[in-house]
């Protein structure tokens, strides 16, 4: 019986883990492509065995691979590509030694939008993407305050050879009332929009619920994440939202996820 099934469900657990599609919930999208296990980097995991925790449930979920995403912010966090790396490289070494060699472990970043990362695509400064030749960039904004340079930064990393993916919209409360800017977003300049799936359980907020709602209605969701920092997030996928009436609905559209 596995362990996160034991610790949420208890004896009813048995039940669950003898139904695949019930145990892995999460197996049809294959990756997951944002999340902060890596070990010490940013404000995920802190420890070499929180990361191998929080692994281990993410895997009982139904995931064979998780590309990483650690913050990368200004003077907060001061990541760089080398240091995300040799993070990768120790908890891929730890998961080996576990026995969780079998999901695939990679690193990406996720880059805040400001002055920094300006001034890193104007140096031509390596910027952590995934999906190989796709060369995928998660991007984050402030919840709170509107950027000012998000169509100007667009277009600079398209010109980079970067497909820009917007972390989590349905959580930037600016855009709140304002659902034509998301459809602009990825209709007119051609952003790509990842949803976290703990917002179909209204994790966030019921205002991030009704967007990510929303974004589903109209197809505009191209990868969900499950941005997990903590077991309270894993917690949360497990019971709340996978029961969300919009979870399957999530689910039967075209994501990207699978093709990582």
């Amino acid at each position: 019986m596995s362990s996160l099934w034991q610790r949420l469900f208890g004896r009813s657990a048995a039940t669950v883990a003898g139904n695949p599609k019930l145990a892995q919930p999460l197996a049809s999208l294959g990756a997951d492509m944002h999340s902060h296990l890596l070990p010490g980097l940013d404000d995920g995991a802190a420890t070499i065995e929180h990361s191998l925790e929080l692994l281990r449930e993410l895997r009982e979920l139904g995931f064979h691979k998780l590309i990483m995403t650690p913050h990368i912010m200004g003077d907060f966090y001061k990541n760089t590509p080398a240091g995300i790396r040799a993070a990768l490289a120790e908890l891929q070494d730890a998961a080996a030694l576990a026995g969780l060699g079998d999901v695939t472990l990679e690193c990406a970043a996720e880059y805040y939008l400001d002055e920094w990362l300006g001034q890193k695509l104007a140096d031509s400064t390596e910027l952590l993407s995934f999906g190989g030749e796709q060369r995928y960039l998660l991007i984050e904004t402030s919840y709170m305050n509107e950027p000012f340079n998000l169509q100007r930064t667009i277009f600079e990393l398209k010109a980079a050879g970067y497909q820009p993916v917007l972390a989590h919209p349905e959580r930037y409360t600016y855009l709140y009332g304002r659902f034509s800017e998301i459809k602009k977003l990825k209709r007119e300049y051609g952003v790509l929009l990842q949803l976290n799936l703990n917002s179909l359980a209204g994790y966030y907020s019921p205002g991030a619920r009704h967007v990510a709602e929303q974004m589903i209605d109209n197809g505009l969701v191209d990868f969900v994440g499950t941005d997990t920092h903590h077991l309270r997030h894993t917690a949360a996928l497990a019971t709340k939202t996978v029961a969300s009436p919009y979870f399957r609905k999530l689910l039967a559209l075209p994501l990207l996820n699978n093709t990582l």
